[in-house]
């Protein structure tokens, strides 16, 4: 009688032990830190430090260290040694579904980010913004954009953005979007200069006058045809019988240059972007220029994700600053 008794109490508490476990681990799980959870439960689903940092907006080594601040705190270790990304150890998983239940009990809602349109000159985000665009949705994976592009007046006119990004032949910043605006700010000012490709052209012949042209093939974008300030490489191309190539795509244009022996009106930065292109300033005496703007809508400016993008762009700009100066 005294030995079933005792198995009786073994079984019991064999039985009591992965409840208490469990019990233990649901009362550690709803004191922990909700930053440090967030931290835990995101390296968990991403099982990669890079992705779960780019996720949570944060360096992936703020990650590692709240990461190893929480298995301090819990004495013991969440993740196993593995060749392949972050593995949770038994505790790591124990936590994981605690933290789940606790997350479906309290019925947390997923806090949504706000949607932040914004509209860009094709070629501006092309040429200059479109890697800093990259380089922010690489550290920030739960942002929200639309990102519009600008070809055209007619476009501008038409769109409805937080933040844009436009380009005027003159000192105004007229025409402009057609919504209320905060005031517009000069971001720079752009030269532009027919290009050619090095590997095309020999500087002992390279064209120095619009004479030199004649053996080219001369490749314009589309778009441009509108820009009033590019009158002197308008008529050029207008008088021509032969050997003109018109492009609705913007980066096509580039790589008809790049790769075709072409002549084509590209931005005067566009040798520090590709040392391969080269401008011709002597062509023309008379300049062409544009200037480029950014406002910000009035009903969203004060909106945080709206002056963070506004931020990174005028950063953007101030960082290439010796690119329009030049």
């Amino acid at each position: 009688m005294p030995f079933m008794e005792s198995t009786g109490q073994q079984r019991l508490a064999e039985y009591r032990a992965p409840l208490d476990k469990i019990a233990s681990w649901r009362t550690r799980a709803g004191e922990i830190d909700p930053l440090l959870a967030q931290s835990f439960s995101v390296s968990a689903r991403c099982g990669c430090y890079m992705q779960a940092a780019r996720r949570l907006n944060i360096k992936a080594t703020l990650l590692r260290k709240q990461l190893a601040q929480l298995e301090a705190h819990l004495q013991c270790s969440l993740f196993s040694p593995s060749d392949n990304g972050l593995v949770l150890s038994r505790d790591g998983l124990q936590l994981q579904s605690q933290l789940i239940a606790l997350a479906h009990e309290r019925d947390l809602p997923v806090i949504e980010q706000p949607l932040v349109r914004v509209a860009i000159a094709e070629s501006i985000l092309h040429d200059i913004l479109g890697r800093d665009l990259v380089a922010l949705l690489r550290r920030n994976a739960s942002v929200r954009l639309d990102i519009i592009t600008l070809d055209s007046e007619l476009s501008l006119q038409a769109v409805s953005a937080d933040v844009v990004v436009w380009l005027t032949g003159t000192d105004l910043p007229q025409p402009g979007p057609s919504f209320a605006t905060s005031e517009p700010r000069p971001l720079a000012r752009i030269d532009y200069l027919p290009h050619i490709a090095k590997r095309y052209s020999r500087v002992a012949t390279r064209p120095d006058s619009l004479d030199g042209l004649a053996d080219f093939m001369l490749v314009q974008w589309q778009h441009d045809r509108q820009i009033e300030s590019f009158r002197p490489w308008h008529d050029l191309l207008d008088q021509r019988l032969a050997g003109v190539v018109q492009l609705h795509a913007y980066g096509l244009m580039q790589e008809m240059i790049r790769c075709s022996g072409c002549i084509g009106l590209l931005p005067a930065y566009m040798s520090r972007l590709d040392r391969g292109l080269i401008g011709l300033p002597d062509l023309f005496s008379q300049p062409m220029q544009r200037q480029v703007w950014m406002a910000v809508n009035a009903q969203t400016q004060a909106e945080s994700q709206v002056l963070m993008l506004a931020e990174l762009i005028q950063n953007t700009f101030d960082e290439r600053r010796e690119w329009f100066d030049a």
